[in-house]
């Protein structure tokens, strides 16, 4: 389902409190990253954590993978339900629009998630927490150690919403 290799994200300035790069990241000290194209289809989701799970295993992290799937489940979500255009078709497997990426560092994890949209991801607070849906964003906040996005730049069109998670000593 994915493709293991190196993947980037530059770190840029912050605009405002939500649009926020990621913290500086030295290149050189990335130590892992995986990533995988996920179709415009809700089942993807699945998939997604299926991807995050072996991924984790392979790297020795698999103590971290409630809290980085739960974070993974949400992200793809809100890619797939609000950065999609209407007209996507869901049943396409031809250029999936929303990709996942794992990068890991010496400390620290992050899972980006890449969509077609410009649009910020928008937080809301949770008025009923019985509710199916509204409390994404809240979640990533909660079981994240910061998170973020921002417009992606040259060939690329949309956005990447990333979340970071900081590794114990003994997960190193």
């Amino acid at each position: 389902m994915g493709t293991n290799g190196s993947t980037v994200l530059e770190p840029f300035e912050p605009l405002e409190p939500l649009r926020q790069g990621l913290p500086p990241i030295d290149p050189a000290e990335v130590s892992s990253s995986a990533s995988c194209a996920l179709p415009p289809r809700y089942e993807a989701v699945r998939g997604a954590r299926q991807f995050t799970k072996s991924t984790l295993a392979q790297w020795e992290l698999g103590e971290c993978f409630d809290d980085v799937a739960l974070v993974v489940s949400e992200l793809v979500t809100n890619a797939l339900r609000h950065a999609l255009p209407a007209d996507t078709p869901r049943t396409s497997e031809q250029d999936p629009p929303v990709r996942l990426h794992l990068m890991r560092w010496t400390s620290r994890l992050v899972c980006a998630v890449r969509d077609p949209s410009h649009e910020s991801p928008v937080t809301r607070e949770p008025d009923n927490f019985s509710a199916e849906s509204g409390r994404g964003l809240f979640l990533v906040d909660s079981f994240s150690d910061s998170w973020g996005w921002h417009p992606l730049a040259g060939t690329l069109s949309g956005k990447v919403v990333w979340a970071l998670f900081r590794l114990r000593s003994e997960q190193q």
